[in-house]
């Protein structure tokens, strides 16, 4: 299957090993071309991990090259989002499918709205999480850390989920399932929370290039943060009548120091404009914070957070996401159906 990669970052470069390996023929596209340039003075791409191969790294020339793909996958952070769908849209056409990986901030929506415009029905697929960890110590090489056992999918409203479920099996394997609709996608993404507690709690070692192992530094107080922070995440899907599924049964602390045991520990962010700051804040937390209020949940840890990063780094994260409706809350109930 042709397959087109928005993106030619670390996730982008570990979709495009896997397909290669499975027998597709995927090409990235680097939006802001520095990936892009990065992986066009090598002859391959070495990678390591849960994926072990190398690779002739194959690159679009433009947008309009990427978008000839049967399936075109967005694997780069929501900042790009907005800019990376407007620019693909007048290129799309009727059979291609686009999958969102992950989804925030309600990118699908705005898609949705724009291929209503232009009197297009295409397959709009959305996942909770990416299908694969992967990290890039030694760029351009990369490693992969794990292959997801579980990702959740949804569509626009009436979109054919069997058919998405099984394009997304096609390409990436049977670690797939339905997860109800964008309302639960959104519910049910734990990056941002977690993120939120890793990077606060650590902003001192972040902001000096310290390194650090991100669940070794799960300490019981960071861990008890973390609970706080899914307790008010399932609230809120209970104010909307939703049940999404905990972080984990029992102590999130037990959890992490579990990983570490099994030797399972990342190296944490050394640069303070990581996306666990400038993605999951205004696409991740922001959007949350929205849904809770809509719900008429308190969410304090939650808006806590975006504030005090905020003053952190000196900036407005509410206003920096572009996706969200500027109607605020009720263009977002309105979007969703739920006024």
């Amino acid at each position: 299957m042709n397959v087109g990669i928005v993106g030619a970052g670390s996730i982008a470069r570990a979709y495009f090993a896997y397909l290669s390996n499975a027998g597709h023929s995927p090409r990235m596209w680097s939006p802001r071309g520095v990936s892009g340039a990065e992986l066009r003075v090598v002859t391959e791409l070495v990678v390591s991990g849960a994926v072990e191969e190398r690779f002739a790294p194959k690159l679009a020339a433009d947008i309009a090259e990427l978008a000839q793909a049967e399936v075109l996958i967005l694997a780069l952070p929501a900042t790009g989002h907005r800019a990376v769908l407007d620019a693909l849209l007048p290129h799309l056409r009727d059979g291609q499918s686009i999958i969102i990986s992950a989804h925030l901030s309600f990118a699908a929506l705005h898609l949705g709205q724009a291929l209503h415009a232009r009197g297009l029905s295409l397959p709009v697929i959305c996942w909770n999480t990416t299908a694969m960890t992967c990290k890039s110590p030694e760029p351009p090489a990369i490693r992969v850390g794990a292959l997801r056992k579980r990702v959740e999918i949804c569509t626009l409203p009436g979109g054919d989920i069997a058919g998405a479920l099984a394009l997304c099996e096609a390409l990436f394997g049977p670690r797939f399932q339905h997860g109800g609709d964008l309302l639960d996608n959104a519910l049910s993404n734990l990056n941002p929370q977690t993120h939120l507690a890793m990077a606060l709690c650590n902003l001192t070692r972040i902001e000096t290039g310290e390194q650090w192992h991100q669940n070794s530094l799960m300490t019981p107080s960071v861990a008890r943060f973390l609970e706080g922070l899914d307790a008010e995440r399932l609230a809120i899907a209970r104010g909307f009548g939703r049940r999404v599924r905990p972080q984990a049964e029992g102590g999130l602390d037990a959890v992490f120091r579990a990983r570490v045991a099994a030797g399972t520990d990342p190296l944490g962010p050394v640069d303070p404009e990581t996306r666990y700051i400038t993605e999951d804040v205004p696409f991740g937390l922001v959007p949350l914070v929205m849904l809770a209020e809509m719900a008429g949940v308190p969410a304090p840890l939650h808006e806590s957070g975006i504030k005090i990063l905020g003053a952190c780094h000196g900036r407005n994260y509410r206003a920096l996401n572009d996706l969200l409706p500027r109607e605020g809350a009720s263009g977002l109930r309105a979007l969703l159906g739920l006024a």
